[in-house]
């Protein structure tokens, strides 16, 4: 992967050119009806997500119980991750953000709104995984297994939707609230990994500046976009069909 820093870019041209050619495809067709095979991409990608989860989670709970913030925020992830399994699935984790890339297939040929944020969000998290595993980032492990479980109950939901059996109390609102927590997290773990780095220097701190810049600069756009997203989507939906009423 650090041979070849041109694959990520080439998989987000791609991709750019799908979300344009794509759209223009689909504007004078109907939209296709591949309901099942959504159900079952969902599905994948929730099993896929919980095996992650569980694979990687143990390792970040012995971590902090073993060692300092500090030290799980500066160490080389080669030493607190290791090779063994949780190193696969972090692997796994970063390379799984290609196949993602097909969400935007299924809204496009369903000719569904493809927004900002999604295609967006899109690119730069295949980019920053990218640099964040070929840089060793210390904190890679933490925002692998957020995003790990985020998508795990995220994709499930989608599933669940697919095939029409979605339960009365699970909703769209929960899943995006779990979102944000997990860009609230993702800044605060950005602005402390900067606190120590620029404490003890990088020496002491194994933190790569610019990709540590980047992360801070992801996912504070993540945590502004979703929260804008969120008040549009729910806040200002409810309030508009209080004034109706009225």
């Amino acid at each position: 992967m650090q041979d070849n820093p041109s694959l990520p870019i080439a998989g987000v041209v791609a991709y750019c050119a799908f979300c344009i050619f794509g759209k223009m495809y689909m504007k004078s067709r109907d939209p296709w009806q591949w309901r099942k095979i959504l159900a079952v991409w969902n599905l994948s990608l929730c099993i896929f997500s919980w095996m992650g989860a569980m694979r990687t989670a143990p390792q970040l709970v012995y971590n902090l119980s073993t060692m300092s913030v500090r030290d799980n925020l500066c160490t080389d992830p080669r030493i607190t991750i290791g090779y063994g399994s949780c190193g696969l699935w972090i692997q796994l984790f970063v390379l799984s953000k290609f196949p993602e890339l097909l969400d935007t297939f299924f809204i496009v040929i369903h000719k569904k709104n493809l927004i900002f944020l999604h295609w967006y969000h899109h690119i730069t998290v295949l980019l920053y995984c990218w640099h964040s595993y070929v840089t060793y980032s210390p904190a890679g492990i933490f925002f692998a297994v957020m995003n790990y479980g985020v998508h795990a109950i995220m994709y499930g939901y989608y599933f669940l939707m697919a095939i029409k059996m979605k339960p009365a109390w699970l909703n769209a609102m929960c899943i995006t609230a779990a979102q944000i927590s997990q860009m609230v997290v993702g800044v605060a773990l950005t602005i402390a990994a900067f606190y120590y780095y620029y404490t003890e220097g990088p020496i002491k701190c194994k933190i790569q500046k610019q990709n540590n810049i980047a992360a801070l600069l992801m996912y504070g756009s993540y945590l502004f976009l979703f929260a804008q997203f969120f008040v549009t989507r729910y806040f200002k939906k409810v309030m508009a069909g209080r004034k109706k009423e009225v």
